[in-house]
């Protein structure tokens, strides 16, 4: 019997289990999962999707993101792809990638935390609906944590061999891509081999060609686990090599990001308690330049800059029965070292170090309570972190002019280390499903650190933490943390024919971090930031500072099964970004937008039409000279056919009509080697085809 609430369209997450192989349970007033890969679930509450039949759209699973209830995408380059959800993104959002928290290495963002999740190697996309638990670690805003796939221990002695491999083509790139997960595993241990392979070359659109969007990426590791005794052990180890891909909206490209992943966990129960702990490492390197994927601005304006992060964390949780439910509490540590140098590979004099030798340090404590109250079902979680923040010396070398040389002896003669203490308050409260309906309320008090872009950007140059906008920023010392008071209401309400989950939501910030003119005389340069900034091709530098800030908004996911195979879903998102300092818009919101399709589904086959529909967004900032967008309709067409067991084909064609449209989220290219107009929006895909096949066993 088919999944009533079974979405074919791929459209929202409305997972309550994920597939066996990767056993994790959710609660769904609390997180939407989208299952990536694997065949379709039935669970006790029919409200299982898998967007493996939706349109493949490359790579990076933040396509997915976007098609979920506040979700959008920041689209920065095919490798680079930043979530967004409900007006916030980046670093406010608390992403992790299989349960681990590190650092971004590139200071624009190039490889944000989703770029080190392959589509082929994950299993579940897990979104914290609205605002993340205090357990899973400090955050502005809600989350996501990318599963990867993994063949789990088994029911009995004998060992169990099995695999979960994906490869897909799309024509609109010629871009390719495999991997996956292999392994064995009985009652007492898994061993898995995991592995993943992309490339693709300059992405086509209805004018032409977007020049500088091919890309590269290869992943592989392993995962392994026992049972003892003891306690259960887990060892997780990966390495990513991102080669040669381009970013359009950027000063630069990627040539390469070496990354290194490695996690050990263990897990026991002692008497009545659940106690877990773990303690990993991510290392990454990485090289940019402006020459090699674009053509060359002139032997002195060629620029290579280097950059690394370092990040070493540990975690640990107890878990036991309290007061009718249930109590943990924990302990969590972080620190990430970031440094960055900017050279000129024809001038040995040339180098500079924009951001040398950061070290942000994070201790936490928190406790987190599930259980009833009243006629509720409800989590409540406090939290502190202690947070402190320190920096090198900024070098300059010979070549460069006097400017930058005054800019840094101020910057080496300030105080540039501190400490900041923040705090998290969480309750979530919702009714149990009753004839189908489940009421819930979230309320929120969540603070963020200024991140180290933000504060400690001496040298005004176009880093920006991933907006790609062209402006260039310089930091401040004195930024104190966000604080974000959030209220949303909402229902979840589901029949054996219809479901509709819409949410009312504002977020109310204090101290937002934002662009604003650097000084009271725009344009004038009578400043050395100015200055510089001016001869960059920038004479209305941005300086981060702390302003007010509320976002509000409403969105909804819902779906009608008709009598016979037809059905259809939708999700719609709105949200709106206000200035509460000064009459005007917070930066890059994304405009009302509804995803809708149709499905015919028999047994073994299915076939979707689906509407994309976004609105012109003109309600934008002043302060940052952003520009409004028209909006644009986007139709696709795709389906799936299980071959057999454990084999599965889909394919489609992603915009019909090879419309030419331009996301409001998107960055503006840089580029001159493309069809695209320097300084223009970089437009979506083209017409294009695309075939998925799926294996597991």
């Amino acid at each position: 019997m088919k999944s009533h609430l079974f979405c074919g369209a791929g459209l929202m997450a409305l997972s309550v289990l994920l597939p066996a192989a990767h056993a994790q349970t959710s609660e769904p007033a609390l997180q939407d999962v989208i299952v990536v890969t694997g065949s379709r679930q039935q669970t006790a509450t029919e409200l299982a999707v898998t967007p493996e039949s939706g349109p493949l759209q490359g790579g990076d699973i933040t396509y997915l993101s976007a098609r979920t209830p506040g979700g959008a995408r920041i689209a920065n380059g095919e490798l680079s792809g930043q979530m967004a959800y409900r007006g916030l993104f980046g670093e406010r959002l608390n992403l992790r990638v299989d349960g681990q928290r590190f650092a971004s290495g590139g200071p624009n963002l190039m490889d944000p935390v989703f770029h080190y999740a392959p589509a082929p190697l994950v299993a579940a996309l897990v979104i914290d609906r609205g605002v993340s638990p205090v357990s899973k670690g400090p955050g502005l805003a809600g989350g996501a944590d990318a599963v990867f796939k993994r063949i789990d221990y088994a029911s009995g002695d004998a060992a169990r061999f099995g695999y979960d491999l994906t490869i897909g083509a799309r024509s609109i790139n010629d871009s390719v891509s495999a991997g996956g997960v292999m392994g064995a595993a009985n009652d007492t241990w898994r061993f898995n081999l995991l592995g993943a392979y992309e490339e693709g070359d300059d992405t086509g659109y209805g004018d032409g060609t977007i020049g500088g969007t091919g890309f590269e990426r290869s992943v592989y590791g392993l995962s392994t686990g026992v049972k003892t005794q003891f306690g259960e052990f887990g060892l997780d180890l990966r390495r990513q090599n991102t080669g040669a891909s381009g970013n359009p909206p950027f000063p630069m490209d990627i040539q390469y990001f070496d990354t290194d992943f490695a996690r050990l966990t263990y897990a026991a129960q002692i008497g009545g308690a659940a106690l877990e702990a773990s303690v990993h490492y991510t290392d990454v390197a990485h090289l940019m330049d402006n020459f090699s994927l674009r053509p060359s601005p002139g032997m002195m304006a060629e620029r290579a800059s280097l950059a690394d992060a370092t990040t070493r964390g540990a975690d640990i949780a107890l878990a036991f029965a309290q007061a009718g439910g249930e109590l943990k509490i924990g302990l969590d540590t972080e620190e990430s070292d970031h440094d960055m140098m900017i050279t000129n590979p024809n001038n040995a004099g040339f180098l500079v170090t924009p951001y040398p030798d950061i070290t942000l340090r994070r201790t936490g404590l928190f406790a987190e309570w599930t259980g009833p109250v009243g006629p509720f079902q409800s989590e409540l979680g406090v939290r502190i972190d202690r947070n402190d923040y320190e920096a090198g010396e900024a070098s300059v070398g010979p070549a460069l002019p006097a400017g930058p040389h005054m800019l840094a002896a101020a910057f080496n003669a300030a105080a540039t280390d501190g400490d900041d203490t923040t705090g998290d308050a969480v309750a979530r409260f919702w009714t149990p499903a009753e004839n189908g309906l489940s009421w819930r309320v979230t309320l929120a008090r969540k603070q963020k650190m200024p991140g180290y872009i933000q504060r400690y950007g001496w040298l005004p140059i176009n880093a920006s933490g991933g907006l790609a906008d062209g402006n260039i920023y310089v930091g401040d010392l004195t930024l104190d943390p966000e604080t974000a008071w959030l209220a949303e209401v909402g229902v979840d309400y589901a029949t054996s024919r219809a479901y509709v989950r819409p949410t009312l939501f504002v977020r109310q910030v204090d101290d937002y971090i934002q662009g604003v003119a650097y000084d009271a005389t725009p344009g004038v340069a009578d400043s050395p930031v100015e200055m510089i900034a001016a001869m960059s091709g920038d004479p209305t530098p941005l300086r981060w500072a702390n302003v007010d800030a509320r976002l509000y908004g409403f969105d909804l996911d819902a779906g009608y099964d008709f009598a016979g195979p037809l059905r259809a879903d939708a999700v719609f998102s709105y949200v709106r970004g206000e200035r509460r300092d000064i009459d005007d818009n917070l930066y890059r919101i994304s405009p009302p937008n509804l995803t809708a399709g149709v499905t015919w589904e028999e047994t073994d086959w299915s076939a979707t039409l689906e509407m994309r529909a976004v609105a012109e967004q003109s309600d934008v900032s002043v302060t940052n000279s952003e520009v409004e967008t028209p909006g644009y309709v986007v139709l696709n067409l795709f389906g799936t056919w299980d071959i057999g067991t454990g084999v599965r084909v889909a394919a489609g064609v992603e915009n019909l009509l090879d419309q030419v449209y331009r996301d409001h989220l998107s960055g503006y290219n840089r580029n001159a080697d493309s069809d695209v107009a320097l300084g223009t929006r970089v437009p979506g895909a083209g017409r294009g085809a695309f075939v998925r096949l799926s294996l597991t066993h």
